[in-house]
């Protein structure tokens, strides 16, 4: 496949969950072009028509010609048995990085605790906040709010305030990376405005520590 500038969102995703993704919008609606496919995806377009090609060759997508010098894409018997393959292994997946995030959150918060530091802020809103949140019910801290450059004025999550700005959710103790897209440069954005040590992050996330900061 040639290489290709890719988004935030495509760095995110691993080849096995386009694909998935790409099979699911093709079952679901066979009137898709590809400029839809590619906007449903949130993928380029010359990367869904990379990955439209694969799917054709590999045999698990059709193509026909239709009115206006379009084209219908239609499942294959075996591209519904690798639609079916692919879920199960997403699902699998998605079971793991749930019991992982919740063992490495729940130390987290636990260690935090023992050394009296309550007030905790989350850098990132998404599933893996999710889990942080439900695993901090379980400790002696209070989650003060989550961090996300793009919440709107009086936004929340799990009834939580949600801010675009960290200095607005001061005084707080420790703050834990929650950012899943795009962890490492979440890490190093908000590096500087955490006091030294109290800045931590899962092992899940793979961060490259700078500066001493601290992680599990």
């Amino acid at each position: 496949m040639p290489a290709m500038p890719t988004t935030e969102n495509e760095e995110a995703q691993p080849e096995s969950e386009i694909t998935l993704d790409l099979l699911d919008a093709v079952h679901a609606n066979e009137t898709h072009s590809q400029r839809t496919l590619a906007a449903e995806l949130g993928i380029a377009l010359g990367l869904t028509n990379a990955y439209l090609k694969r799917c054709i060759r590999k045999g698990w997508i059709k193509a026909t010609q239709a009115p206006a010098n379009r084209y219908a894409y239609y499942l294959t018997p075996k591209g519904f048995s690798e639609k079916s393959r692919l879920t199960s292994q997403y699902l699998s997946r998605s079971l793991k990085f749930y019991r992982q995030a919740r063992n490495q959150m729940d130390g987290l918060l636990g260690a935090t605790a023992a050394v009296g530091w309550r007030r905790v802020v989350l850098i990132g809103r998404g599933d893996l906040a999710e889990i942080t949140l439900l695993c901090a019910m379980q400790h002696s801290v209070d989650i003060v709010g989550v961090v996300d450059p793009e919440a709107a004025e009086g936004a929340q999550f799990m009834q939580k305030p949600v801010v675009a700005d960290l200095a607005s959710l001061h005084p707080f103790d420790v703050a834990m990376l929650t950012d899943f897209a795009a962890p490492q440069r979440t890490w190093e954005r908000y590096l500087g405005a955490v006091p030294a040590g109290r800045f931590l992050a899962p092992k899940l996330l793979k961060i490259e520590p700078a500066g001493g900061e601290s992680r599990q």
